[in-house]
């Protein structure tokens, strides 16, 4: 066993701990969380539900993978089971199992919030520094080799059609260039919060807490006075034959935008601007499968390096959505693809010429797209619910649109939007007469989402959110929450990179409040 590392799986009586600061989830906020709490000589609890796996752990089979890295066995989805959600569930939270993509916050986002929240990141609060800080910590920049066959198809469509496009930014380095980050790394190569900020943060004297589910914070007035977990057991779920029992001077939630809601909810906290939970968000995702007539080999290479962002901002009140694209794995592949029988069985049969582009859509930013609702089922556990509105679905048929033309531009023979309705295409003409007729409606459509945002929004205003731009809970002078779930809206990029700027500047601010404390 690591030093400085405790599976709370094999406690055989209750436990107490007393610490510093404790935090919630080692995922994006929580990692970089841990090893900056620890720098500045602060004890440090990090606590994780998942197990502490490591590279030799990663056999980049998805059958391990999903049940033992993924929220649910990777079968995590909004309570009507119309969105599917990957989600992580491991030391190094999605950090571990995502796929390297780091885009900082968009400035429009950042305009809206300011204009919607009163959240203004410009002069003294600029988010760039922090930005550049993280990107130097885990080796962030543009992917130098060139594009795999999956993303290589993004590249040509756009050339071909004039669409704007960009190569990715990646937290990896020594990446050999496999293609199954999300399966985890096998080489460490991907700078995850598991082999960089925590094994840093540990060295440091931070102990690190796996297989514990945090049930509720205890408190009193103004503040938390302590927190009640338990082990899990091997599926992951909560136990109820042990107690621990874990007492701070500040917590941190950083259990990601379903967990930390999930928490606070079952804590039953001051939540005066009746936000906690709500205006959820996921950059619900649309999927375009393509047939080429050259072997694209989905599963090999680096499974981000090329976006488009051509349709994240239009010009009217349309949902926007960013286009990128999505590995071809056996498992997402088959779980994922319309049809069944031989239809299903011939789609497989041409795995290696399959190409898949992804659509997400940028939720939060109009009245009709107001995100989710994070609530409690009867054993206490988070399920999302997730209305999909008129608007949204506007925006699906158009993004299908999108992504076949760009299919079609770079060689497609044949185009499969995934849609219980659809068929194989031959040609951008048929294609775009059969989407705009396709019933857009949940269990017809597939959406997918691996980003989840919002719930514990940040605000200026303690009446339109739960916490404060530093992510100080309004309420809760010793709590702070440090991950996706104070997004006021989805990003329209991918959220690691935001979670690591944001987190490294609140805990900034922090750690000279905490000095002055204690």
């Amino acid at each position: 066993m690591q030093k400085n590392h405790i599976d709370a799986s094999q406690f055989v009586k209750d436990q107490q701990f007393e610490t510093d600061v404790v935090i919630i989830g080692s995922g994006a906020g929580g990692g970089i969380a841990a090893e900056q709490l620890a720098q500045a000589g602060f004890k440090v609890l990090l606590l994780e539900e998942g197990a502490y796996y490591t590279r030799d752990d990663f056999v980049m089979e998805e059958r391990w993978a999903y049940p033992n890295l993924y929220q649910e066995g990777a079968a995590r989805k909004t309570r009507d089971q119309a969105i599917g959600i990957l989600q992580g569930r491991t030391v190094g939270g999605s950090t571990t199992v995502n796929w390297t993509t780091s885009i900082r916050t968009p400035p429009p986002t950042l305009d809206y919030w300011q204009s919607e929240f009163g959240l203004n990141f410009t002069a003294a609060d600029d988010l760039t520094p922090y930005f550049a800080k993280a990107e130097q910590r885990l080796n962030i920049q543009p992917w130098q080799l060139p594009p795999n066959g999956n993303n290589s198809v993004i590249k040509r469509g756009c050339e071909a059609l004039g669409w704007e496009h960009t190569i990715i930014s990646r937290n990896v380095n020594g990446c050999a260039n496999l293609g199954y980050c999300g399966m985890g790394c096998p080489i460490n190569g991907k700078q995850s919060m598991l082999v960089s900020t925590i094994p840093a943060a540990m060295a440091l004297g931070a102990t690190l807490v796996s297989r514990i589910s945090v049930r509720k914070l205890n408190w009193r007035g103004e503040s938390i006075t302590s927190l009640d977990a338990v082990p899990v057991n091997q599926h992951f779920q909560p136990r109820s034959d042990l107690n621990i029992t874990i007492r701070a001077k500040h917590y941190i939630l950083a259990a990601g935008a379903i967990g930390s809601p999930a928490i606070l909810l079952r804590s039953n906290v001051p939540d005066p601007s009746d936000r906690l939970g709500k205006h959820t968000y996921l950059h619900p995702s649309l999927i375009s499968g393509a047939v080429f007539a050259e072997q694209i080999n989905g599963h090999a290479g680096a499974p981000q390096s090329v976006y488009s962002d051509q349709f994240v901002w239009p010009a009217g009140n349309e949902i926007g959505y960013k286009l990128e694209a999505a590995p071809v794995h056996p498992v997402l592949m088959a779980t994922k693809l319309t049809g069944s029988g031989e239809q299903h069985a011939a789609l497989m049969q041409q795995f290696n010429q399959l190409q898949v582009t992804i659509a997400l859509l940028r939720d939060g930013f109009n009245p009709q797209s107001q995100g989710g609702t994070v609530s409690l089922d009867n054993q206490q556990q988070p399920v999302l619910d997730y209305p999909i509105t008129d608007y949204l679905w506007q925006g699906a048929r158009r993004a299908l649109l999108s992504m076949a033309e760009m299919q079609f531009a770079a060689g497609a023979s044949q185009v499969l939007p995934i849609h219980h309705g659809a068929r194989l295409y031959g040609s951008w003409r048929e294609a775009k007469a059969a989407i705009a007729d396709l019933p857009m409606q949940k269990y017809r459509q597939t959406v997918a989402s691996a980003h989840v945002m919002g719930g514990c929004n940040m605000s200026a205003d303690p009446t339109q959110g739960v916490v404060n731009p530093q992510g100080r809970h309004h309420q809760l002078q010793n709590l702070s929450i440090f991950d996706g779930s104070i997004l006021p809206t989805s990003l329209g990029a991918n959220p690691q990179l935001t979670i690591y700027g944001m987190t490294w500047r609140n805990c900034e601010i922090l750690t000279k409040q905490l000095n002055q404390l204690l």
